[in-house]
């Protein structure tokens, strides 16, 4: 079962291995030294902080890769440590070449390259043009559960979504994952020396977007106008980074694609993982970890606990009152966050590629387990509420179950995060993604969508089985730029790819208006009308975060 999924993940969830081993030898160290003889392009060359970046022009597109973000590396003493700032360097470095992958287990297209708990680097992209206009500036954040995931992966290549939108710039940065990122460790012995261990994936993307405000400019961006967008666990750190004190200042908009707060844990539930990991070690202390190889401790959280492996879901950034707050939900309706613009939303059928992969043998047993837990945090009148909604879901049990943790985990959640967000005076926009999939079971799952919002026809093939629309994902891309340009997604007549203007309404508490992003026919509607949650028997179990 457990090679099942790893494969069947990574061919149907993110996208099929070939287009990533084809470039396996674009992977390097990065950055590289002084170009001999000092020789550069100074149309190519960018001064930032800490040196000067080259980058290599493809077409109109130039792209600098592997830009280190953090004056030292998160290695040998480091490791387990917030991320170091950067230092003046009068340097000149080839930034031709991606930064390692984060440490991980096995079964993301990420982990095919080289990894390394030197990782926090950074990409951009940006068009060859004359302008002077600064310009709005994208930063992605990549998904994998907190466990997966890296900036190499082919369906983040930003290049024909800059040919096709020259407006803006975009930015890709790392962070560290699973037990690296994740990992509580002040309760052990000698863990007081280990503060920030608990949340230093989200403290890494923090650290990438004071890099972004601080030079960005020097590739003509506008540092005043930056939006972070991510899916899945990308999604959630862009709902997380929000409610982080000082975070503000790097960007005044998010994009959040099936993400929010319930992407995260308390600190008793990162203690217990912290200790399960630590008997399957023999270790004691922190002293005994830092003796463990980084590839022997990335597979035993794989192993114990990854997606691939046992879909584990358990290693999520932790709500300890110190860099999160522990009531995420409360922090959005009492109005941290209302300054910073929201376009939220989820897919239709979430889970359904999460039981494809599995199969549903092994899907029922999982979901069964799960449910379980589930059943013991709940009231006696709540899961008679999961269970009249279940009975309620037509189909097979699969079904029946996969919808149910699409609206805990994903639908619900999106609602939620609009509601608290336009209680407290904030400004969101919402959709519903529908497009299916060609592949079994899949129908509008979990990640679909990503290969039309980066302009990649020829993953959606691998992810879904079939390409979407064209018209229909231009449009899709059209609106991410337009709300990172104006805070608005709509569009006119006279920038709409199909020339029809889309009018997109804010999130309000009476109508609930939100857009269903239909492959044939893009729509507002009522949140009633589509029926995204259901309010009486799913609703509720946002408020058990993703136990």
């Amino acid at each position: 079962m457990k090679c099942e999924l790893k494969w069947m993940l990574a061919a149907i969830l993110i996208c099929g291995t070939t287009a990533v081993l084809t470039s396996c030898s674009d992977q390097s160290d990065n950055p590289a030294p002084q170009p001999e003889g000092g020789i550069v392009d100074n149309d190519l060359a960018v001064k930032c902080i800490n040196g000067t970046f080259i980058g290599k022009k493809t077409d109109n597109v130039i792209v600098y890769k592997g830009i280190p973000f953090v004056g030292q590396q998160p290695v040998g003493n480091l490791r387990w440590k917030a991320p170091v700032d950067v230092t003046p360097d009068d340097g000149v470095y080839e930034a031709y070449y991606y930064g390692k992958t984060p440490m991980q287990a096995e079964g993301d297209p990420a982990a095919l390259y080289i990894q390394g708990e030197d990782c926090l680097y950074l990409n951009v992209w940006k068009t060859d043009d004359t302008s002077t206009e600064k310009k709005p500036v994208m930063v992605w954040i990549y998904g994998g559960g907190f466990e997966t995931g890296g900036t190499i992966d082919p369906q983040y290549d930003c290049t024909n979504f800059l040919k096709e939108n020259p407006d803006v710039i975009v930015v890709t940065i790392a962070y560290r994952l699973a037990a690296y990122g994740f990992m509580h460790l002040s309760h052990l012995p000698d863990g007081k020396d280990y503060p920030d261990a608990q949340n230093l994936g989200t403290m890494d993307q923090l650290m990438g977007l004071k890099w972004v405000h601080e030079n960005i400019a020097g590739f003509g961006g506008d540092p005043d106008n930056v939006t972070i967008f991510g899916e899945s666990a990308g999604g959630s750190s862009c709902a997380l980074l929000p409610l982080i004190k000082g975070s503000h200042q790097y960007f005044k908009r998010a994009i959040i694609q099936s993400g929010s707060p319930v992407m995260t844990r308390s600190k008793e539930e990162a203690i217990a993982c912290t200790d399960m990991i630590m008997e399957a070690l023999g270790c004691k202390t922190v002293a005994d970890l830092q003796k463990v190889s980084p590839r022997t401790l990335a597979d035993k959280v794989g192993e114990l606990l990854g997606i691939y492996q046992v879909l584990g879901w358990s290693i999520w950034p932790e709500r300890d009152g110190k860099l999160l707050p522990e009531d995420c939900w409360k922090a959005y309706e009492d109005g941290t966050a209302k300054d910073i613009e929201l376009l939220v939303g989820c897919n239709k059928d979430e889970f359904n590629i999460f039981a494809a992969a599995l199969g549903v043998e092994n899907w029922n047993a999982w979901a069964a387990k799960r449910m379980e837990k589930r059943n013991k945090l709940m009231t006696a009148e709540e899961i008679a509420k999961v269970e009249s909604y279940i009975n309620s879901v037509p189909g097979e049990d699969w079904e029946k179950t996969s919808s149910l943790f699409s609206q805990s985990y994903f639908n619900a959640p999106a609602i939620r995060l609009s509601e608290n967000q336009t209680k407290a005076g904030g400004k969101v926009y919402t959709y519903l993604f529908t497009p299916e999939a060609s592949t079994p079971m899949v129908k509008s799952g979990h990640a679909i969508e990503q290969s039309a919002v980066f302009n990649h026809p020829e993953l959606a093939k691998q992810i879904a089985g079939r390409t979407f629309d064209e018209t229909f994902c231009k449009t899709m891309r059209k609106m991410w730029v337009q709300f990172a340009k104006t805070g608005n997604p709509s569009l006119s007549a006279d920038i709409s790819p199909d020339g029809k203007a889309k009018e997109w309404p804010l999130y309000d508490l009476g109508n609930k208006n939100v857009m269903v992003l239909d492959e044939f026919n893009i729509h507002a509607a009522k949140e009633s009308e589509v029926k995204i949650v259901d309010w009486d028997k799913t609703y509720f179990l946002t408020k058990y975060y993703c136990n």
